[in-house]
């Protein structure tokens, strides 16, 4: 396995692995451990299937088109404002999602290392160290999430191992299917598998390697499902449904990160755990933080028009991250606000937009691909993602109000 395709998987799986991870146990809960399991299989077919139909629509075009050229190539001009406005409110939300949550958790590691730092503070702190890995671009934020990745995965596993003796087979049992159909539950899990919107900057990184970049999402897509399934099962086996601390009490905190970790402190009483437990919450931030972004950066830029170089680079720099600053300093619950719209917008971008494309470009502009590289099920397969995607935006969309 070459260097370029672990990095390429490593990226995949950094922007998965994050903050949406550390919410899926609690906006779960009320479904229960084997609910959410069957709702995590679901979902992931579902979103590396759209993935792959994302790819097909960016390899007809250039290299360097991201999400608002690929919309207005093939869905027209009203597509592309529609995905202009939605691909925004998408990024910016999980950028707000994870800053909140990123700050809470710099906030509760630094007040509990006796270094006293208000929380505004501790957010603005976040943002600023990491998004200047991803000003000095694609190249610096690859090695930087190897070193990350690599001690997340290893936090993961050994949190898992050591948290196992303590699961509670009553508390797996827990929960109820009806809750299935759940907006929070939907949102929060499809966002979870959100890795679509780095494509377009991988395939720049892999040239003209397509082989490799589609090994890169489908095992980078793969593993986080495997490490969402391992992540319920012990968080929900631990820490109980009901009582405080529980998971329906920390679905309504405002400092649901650092909440959970207090949970396993209080619920456990390990140091040990405590201290991996930090560790890994902070560096899911990290990880997924410095994709999303990068793929916001690069969706500015190929919007704007402006080349990431120089003032250029500042530019687009300042709309990358001050709006959600901004918007996390107002809105101190922002965490699991964000995931929730994030998860409405992802319905539409990442579901319906994708089989849309494929549909328009196959068979109204006659675009085709070698078939190695074209999605497999034809109108079956696209008309089946768009009733689905119509049903959960309406989920979703009774959710928000």
């Amino acid at each position: 396995m070459s260097s370029k395709l672990i990095g390429g998987i490593l990226l995949v799986m950094g922007t998965t692995i994050g903050a949406g991870m550390l919410a899926l146990p609690i906006a779960t809960a009320e479904l229960g451990f084997w609910g959410s399991t069957l709702l995590l299989i679901v979902c992931w077919a579902i979103m590396t299937t759209c993935a792959f139909l994302f790819l097909e629509v960016n390899l007809w075009l250039p290299p360097n088109n991201n999400m608002v050229s690929m919309v207005g190539a093939t869905l027209g001009r009203s597509g592309q404002v529609v995905a202009w406005v939605l691909y925004l409110m998408l990024l910016y939300s999980i950028i707000s999602a994870y800053i909140a949550g990123g700050g809470d958790l710099f906030h509760y590691i630094l007040n509990n290392s006796n270094i006293p730092i208000s929380l505004p503070l501790s957010k603005i702190l976040f943002t600023g160290l990491f998004g200047f890995i991803v000003y000095l671009g694609i190249r610096a934020v690859d090695y930087f999430n190897r070193g990350l990745m690599s001690g997340k995965m290893g936090a993961l596993l050994l949190l898992i191992f050591l948290i196992v003796p303590y699961i509670s087979q009553g508390n797996l049992h827990t929960g109820s299917w009806a809750y299935l159909a759940s907006p929070a539950s939907i949102s929060t899990t499809v966002v979870a598998f959100a890795s679509l919107m780095i494509i377009p900057s991988l395939r720049t990184y892999f040239g003209e390697d397509i082989k490799s970049l589609k090994k890169a999402i489908l095992i980078g897509t793969f593993i986080p499902l495997v490490c969402y399934i391992l992540w319920d099962m012990v968080i929900m086996g631990v820490i109980p449904l009901e009582g405080t601390p529980g998971l329906r009490a920390l679905a309504h905190s405002s400092s649901s990160n650092s909440g959970l970790v207090a949970a396993l402190t209080v619920i456990l009483n390990k140091e040990i755990i405590t201290i991996i437990a930090k560790f890994f919450t902070s560096i899911c931030m990290a990880t997924s933080f410095l994709s999303v972004s990068l793929s916001l950066s690069d969706v500015l830029s190929d919007g704007l028009q402006v080349a990431k170089r120089g003032m250029g680079n500042v530019i687009v720099f300042g709309a990358t991250f001050v709006p959600p600053v901004l918007v996390v300093l107002f809105y101190p619950d922002a965490f699991l606000r964000g995931i929730q719209y994030a998860g409405l917008c992802c319905f539409v971008l990442m579901i319906l937009f994708p089989p849309l494309m494929v549909w328009r470009g196959r068979y109204h502009h006659e675009l085709a691909l070698e078939a190695p590289h074209q999605v497999r099920g034809g109108k079956f397969l696209l008309g089946l993602l768009v009733v689905f995607a119509t049903l959960m935006i309406g989920f979703g969309l009774e959710g928000a109000i």
